[in-house]
């Protein structure tokens, strides 16, 4: 398994990177096919010191990706929150895969792929007068996958929306989570 620590607007320096990857170990116990750790530690200056070191940690398991990221007034702290929510979706994902497994073998089906995720970062407020600016774009592989498993991947990132390539239609497809906390399904016709 690879960890690749990265500092935004800060120094990620050897005892910072040495505790990152002692505390990471812990997730093996969840999944034998984590490929990579991404760890991004960003400093920003804001007027609370509370939220002013965040941790993002991306972990990329054959079919799908665990996200957490949190924000403290150390990086240290900051890796603790987000490390406790990544291990939280890890333990999750265990044993959704546990159990699938073992009712796959009960009825013989195999299970679906899944696909990366969507876009998630903000930008900045554009200025009204210039319109609406972009200011990301990110590409990705899409997978084929059931709305199921679609929603399992979308809840696991934290994400309001997921974009997938439907198995049963194989036609785009947009998982959303409604107002009112029910789940939406937008299909491209034709």
């Amino acid at each position: 398994m690879e960890v690749v620590v990265v500092g935004k607007h800060t120094e990620v320096d050897a005892a910072l990177r040495r505790l990152t990857e002692e505390k990471l170990a812990r997730l093996e116990k969840y999944a034998s096919d984590m490929r990579r750790i991404d760890v991004d530690y960003t400093e920003s200056s804001t007027r609370r010191s509370d939220d002013s070191h965040t941790c993002e940690i991306l972990v990329h398991v054959n079919q799908h990706l665990v996200k957490g990221v949190a924000s403290s007034s150390e990086h240290a702290a900051a890796l603790d929150l987000a490390l406790d929510k990544v291990d939280h979706q890890m333990r999750r994902l265990h044993e959704r895969r546990v159990s699938k497994r073992n009712g796959a073998r009960a009825r013989n089906a195999a299970s679906g792929t899944a696909s990366v995720e969507a876009p998630e970062e903000p930008g900045d407020a554009p200025d009204a007068a210039a319109g609406p600016e972009i200011v990301k774009v990110k590409e990705f592989e899409v997978k084929p996958m059931d709305p199921e498993e679609a929603a399992l991947q979308m809840d696991l990132l934290g994400h309001d929306f997921f974009v997938f390539r439907n198995a049963g239609t194989g036609t785009a497809s947009v998982l959303y989570r409604r107002r009112d906390g029910a789940l939406g399904l937008i299909e491209v016709a034709g």
